[in-house]
């Protein structure tokens, strides 16, 4: 069992245990009060390259990344280095998420939120809705294409965005076929956990020019947005890169502004 398959199996098992307190017409009560969150797909191509800048305490190939961790002033200092979008872990165990984090960031700023969760059940999408995600993840190589399917009809319903995440070209052609509208390149190898950006170069060409392209992982400076923006990648997904910066919005603006400033 590969790291994503233990998180995976984790995750279901905590699905079924939230489903037996928090039942799903609850949630989709909540969503329906809450209404539509901002556009995430219109924001992510609203700049030559979309940023989304992602929230998130630690991971299990480096471990802790942000110490002391604040998510409501991290999002604000996002927001205002000129982030298009934010990004929040939800899984507790592996990440140090959870709904509290998505509550904060939510109550702190305005931006469209992705829900970064390892999406196995329609409750979760709905969980996303009334939290007052605009997108969810979904991931290939964690699900088999019906049930992904089925969950892109469910974030439908829930008026969220998919942002459908690959690792290679197999995978691309499965969210292309699925019509995901938002495609994420992950340059993370899941077996050794290194990051290429040759991994975006490859997986591009196999992806329809009418779909937002978003390169996550492996993003460090301008060079490399510059680099994957030549590719044709509409945005970029960063976390652990702007995490470790003291000034965050600063950092924002150090790998973003080069890019916006010369087109």
């Amino acid at each position: 069992m590969n790291k994503l398959q233990e998180i995976v199996a984790n995750k279901r098992s905590e699905v079924a245990a939230w489903k037996a307190v928090r039942p799903l017409a609850g949630l989709k009560a909540l969503a329906a009060a809450r209404g539509a969150g901002p556009d995430f797909a219109a924001a992510l191509v609203s700049r030559p390259v979309g940023l989304i800048a992602e929230v998130k305490r630690r991971s299990p190939s480096v471990g802790l990344i942000r110490d002391p961790f604040d998510p409501p002033a991290i999002a604000r200092a996002y927001e205002a280095g000129g982030a298009q979008a934010l990004s929040v872990l939800m899984d507790e165990v592996y990440f140090g998420g959870g709904e509290g984090d998505f509550r904060a960031v939510r109550d702190a700023v305005a931006l469209p939120l992705l829900y970064k969760e390892f999406v196995v059940d329609a409750w979760q999408v709905w969980h996303a809705a009334s939290l007052g995600a605009s997108a969810v993840l979904l991931i290939v190589a964690a699900l088999d294409e019906a049930v992904l399917a089925g969950l892109m009809d469910e974030a439908r319903a829930a008026g969220l965005a998919v942002l459908m995440e690959v690792h290679d070209a197999d995978e691309a052609a499965v969210a292309v076929r699925l019509e995901a509208g938002i495609i994420g390149i992950n340059n993370r190898n899941l077996k050794t956990f290194v990051t290429d950006l040759a991994t975006t170069a490859e997986v591009i060409r196999g992806i329809p020019d009418d779909r937002v392209v978003v390169s996550e992982s492996g993003i460090r400076d301008a060079g490399d947005v510059q680099r994957v923006r030549a590719l044709g990648v509409d945005a970029i997904l960063v976390g652990e890169h702007l995490l470790r910066k003291d000034d965050l919005a600063g950092a924002v603006r150090a790998m973003m502004e080069p890019v916006w400033m010369s087109s």
